[in-house]
Order: C-alpha cells, then structure tokens, then sequence
C-alpha cells in the first residue's frame, strides 16, 4: 500500500473538494494512512441500522465513514483558503507551511 506519511493529521481543518459534501468544512477526527483515507467530523454521515444489545438500546445511528485524502484540501490558518501543502526544513525541524501565504501551519 502507501508507504508515505500523510501530509494531513488529526485536528487539521479542511475543506471537502468533491462529492456530496463538497464545500464544507469540517475537522479531521481520525486518519488512516495505510488506506490514504481520513474522516471529517460531520462529513460523509451514512445511516447505519444497529441490533439492540444489553448495552446499547438500538435503531439507526449515523457514522461518520472515511473519504480519500484526494477529495480533501488543508485550510490555511492565516488566510483561510484551501491551500497545497509545502515541507520545509529548518535545520532538524520539519514543518508544514501553505504554499499561498508561506504561513508555518505546524511542526511534523
């Protein structure tokens, strides 16, 4: 599969490129890097029928589901566009920057 690191993680702010929830806004709760997939808070709900158990009362919840990295682009912090991202390196540091305003979005 993918052997590379993802340049999107957890708690980054990103913008639905395609689909049915393009547009939208959302933060990324989880990502999954062997499968380049992460999954938004709020985006790509799917219904999903659950069986009652002694714990959990049953019915239909509604799941968040994973969507591949390509339809997702990084929100910039500072200028709050959707932007490419950059890595650049400052001696042992790595850090993610926007490729629009050069903004430092974090350290990998």
């Amino acid at each position: 599969m993918c052997k590379n690191k993802l340049k999107l993680k957890k708690g980054d702010t990103i913008i639905v490129l395609a689909g049915k929830d393009k547009g939208k806004k959302g933060k990324i709760i989880r990502s999954i890097p062997d499968k380049e997939k992460v999954v938004v808070e709020g985006i790509n709900i799917a219904k999903r029928h659950q069986k009652p158990t002694q714990k959990f009362p049953g019915g239909i919840i509604e799941k968040a589901i994973p969507m591949h990295i390509s339809k997702v682009m990084l929100v910039c912090p500072r200028c709050g566009k959707p932007a490419k991202i950059a890595l650049k390196q400052a001696g042992a540091i790595r850090q993610r920057a926007c490729k629009k305003c050069g903004e430092i979005v974090d350290k990998v």
